[in-house]
Formats: structure tokens, C-alpha cells, sequence
């Protein structure tokens, strides 16, 4: 019994796709920023005895983008994966990683790109590279970071009118917790004559903001009186708990969350939504709220439980989207009142066959 066991489990580790790739690493080398995009391409060869499939390709960052082989790579057969970096605005070293999900035995791999960025010469006309109609400006992300909640921040954009005609700035508010104005004396509209400057001021009340965590909206401009869709300004910014008031006594007292860092959900039919709950418990004395749950929309919602007793535990539903068959891995960040990891990480995971 227990020999046929083992051949048993050898012939199933035998049929597995395995993924090989012709190289995990890619050196560009020195790259001029002024030449724009460079791209490799990852070769890699299913050396397994079953379909081989990519469930994801991430990068590490949005300078970073990769394309990948889509359909299965049956045993034997190749597949590749195209990287692509945009060196603009990121002059000197730089390491990026590509991180691959598969249904291989190991089914996340990593791969690197490396190479180092030859700024290019500065014109006038360099210094405001992003052209929204007749207006450019320095940039269209504005990133407050880790904002404790309570907190009012305020930052600017510089601007400039590079066009021979009279250009006007206008900007639309669409919630109560962001304020952009073209100036600082918040006009409702700013004529810019030809090679003048100006500075965009926005105003961050992280009181308002609903939630906690990561903040992402887009504020809009109105130029020349027109409104279009990418006359946009990316906000983004951290909304985290303010602990640094707390007494001795409060922080002994303070909840303690306690969830599991990786998850197996468990096998779910294809073509069918599943369902199922994580369990978070109270280990602390006051209260453990969960403020908010972070996941991909696109693949899971997740409900939050109320506020949890002292030695009680909170349900939260997972309603899962993915319907078509493959292992899937998900991060999903719980932000809590837990003073000392109020945000916790955990790894899910599931099948669909």
C-alpha cells in the first residue's frame, strides 16, 4: 500500500507542467532616457507532461509593463513573456522585478530586469512635459504618501503656458475632501498669457475621506473651456490611524487582530462563483474594528464584519469572480485599530477545475 502510494504520487508530480525559462534576468545595460521604451523578451519552455498556463504577470512598478503568452503551452511547446521599461523621468540605476503566477509546481517565479538610465538635456520646454490641451505641466500625479488620518495636507503642481494664444485653467471638484485651484487664492478661473507660469494648489483633508488606506481619485481641469477626459490629476495618498496620542493603558488594553497570513480557500466548480469565509479574531481587550478590506474587485468581494468583542470572532463573506479553471493567488489587505500591526497581509488562495 504504501509503495503504490508513493509511485501514486510520483506519476501526479510526473504530469504537472513545469515552467523553464531560457533566462530569468535581462541587463539593458546603459539606455539614453531621451531614446524612450526598451523591451526583452523572456523565452520560456513547458517542460512538464500538462498544459501550461500564466494566470498572472505583475511588475513591481507602473514603469514596467509585461505581455505574456495567454493561451495554454502544451507540454514541449513554448511560450514568452515581453517586458517592456520606460526610462522617462527615471535617470540612473535601476532593478525591476516580474512576478509570475502559473499552474506549474512552483507557481510563482520571479524575473529581473536591470540596467541604468542616461538622463537626457533639460529644455524649457522639458520642464513641463505633460501637455493637457494648450497647457503643460511638470506632472499629473500628485502623491501625499501615508497621511494620518485627521491630518489637512496641502501640495502644488507647476504649470505653464508654452503656447502663443491666452490660455484659461479651470478645475472641477467632484467630492468634499479634495481642493484643487489654479492658484492659491482659489480663483474659479486663471488666465495664463504666453511663457507664464503658474502653480496649481491641492488640498487634502484626510478627516473626510470615508475610509482608511489607499486613496486614489482623479480631479479635473477645464482648459480653454473645454472639458475633456484626460484633463486629469491623479491624488493619491495613505490614510492611516493616528496612534501616537495613545496612553500606556490604552495600548495594553488594544485589540489584537488575529487571521491567518495565507488562506487556502479551498476547489470550486469552473464556471460557478464561489463562496466561502475568513474568520478574524479579537485577541485584545477594547473592540478590534475593521476599517477596511483590500482586494482585487475584478476578482472577489469581501464583506466586513462589525466591531469584534474581546476573545470573539468576526466572519467576513468572500463572494470569488473567477469562474474559469486555474489556481489563483490573491493578496488582500485588513486594515485595523490594532496599534501594533494595523495593517495585515494575507494571501489567499484558490482552484477552480
Amino acid at each position: 500500500m504504501i509503495l503504490a502510494s508513493v509511485m501514486t504520487a510520483g506519476m501526479l508530480f510526473a504530469q504537472e507542467p513545469v515552467i523553464e525559462y531560457e533566462k530569468t534576468e535581462h541587463n539593458f545595460g546603459k539606455i539614453n532616457e531621451a531614446d524612450g521604451r526598451v523591451t526583452t523578451v523572456f523565452k520560456f519552455r513547458n517542460s512538464g507532461m500538462s498544459p501550461l498556463v500564466l494566470n498572472n504577470v505583475r511588475a513591481s512598478c507602473g514603469c514596467t509593463t509585461p505581455k505574456w503568452t495567454k493561451e495554454p503551452v502544451e507540454p514541449g511547446q513554448e511560450g514568452q513573456i515581453t517586458v517592456t521599461y520606460n526610462p522617462n523621468g527615471r535617470p540612473g540605476t535601476f532593478t525591476k522585478t516580474i512576478t509570475v503566477t502559473s499552474n506549474a509546481k512552483a507557481t510563482t517565479t520571479k524575473l529581473y530586469i536591470r540596467g541604468e538610465v542616461i538622463p537626457k538635456t533639460v529644455k524649457p520646454v522639458d520642464k513641463f512635459p505633460v501637455k493637457m490641451g494648450e497647457l503643460s505641466l511638470v506632472t499629473d500625479v500628485m502623491d501625499f504618501g501615508e497621511v494620518k488620518k485627521g491630518a489637512v495636507v496641502t501640495n502644488t503642481i507647476s504649470y505653464a503656458n508654452q503656447k502663443e494664444q491666452t490660455v484659461t485653467v479651470n478645475c472641477i471638484n467632484d467630492n468634499n475632501y479634495i481642493l484643487v485651484s489654479p492658484t492659491a487664492n482659489d480663483p474659479k478661473e486663471l488666465a495664463l498669457e504666453k511663457d507664464q507660469k503658474g502653480t496649481m494648489h491641492i488640498r487634502f483633508d484626510s478627516e473626510l475621506f470615508p475610509t482608511y488606506g489607499q486613496m486614489e481619485e482623479y480631479m479635473y481641469l477645464v482648459i480653454n473651456n473645454k472639458k475633456d477626459e484626460s484633463y486629469k490629476i491623479k491624488v493619491l495618498a495613505n490614510v492611516v490611524e493616528d496612534f501616537s496620542k495613545m496612553t500606556e493603558e490604552q495600548i495594553a488594553n488594544a485589540p489584537i487582530i488575529t487571521v491567518s497570513s495565507e488562506l487556502n480557500l479551498g476547489t470550486f466548480a469552473k464556471g460557478k462563483k464561489g463562496k466561502t469565509t475568513i474568520h478574524i479574531s479579537n485577541a485584545g481587550q477594547d473592540p478590534l474594528l475593521i476599517h477596511r478590506i483590500m482586494a482585487d474587485p475584478e476578482k472577489m468581494d469581501i464583506t466586513r464584519p462589525k466591531a469584534i468583542r474581546s476573545g470573539k470572532k468576526g466572519n467576513c463573506t468572500v463572494q470569488l469572480k473567477t469562474t474559469e479553471a486555474g489556481n489563483y493567488e490573491l493578496p488582500v489587505t485588513v486594515i485595523s485599530n490594532d496599534p501594533k500591526q494595523s495593517v495585515k497581509k494575507v494571501t489567499l488562495r484558490w482552484t477552480v477545475e
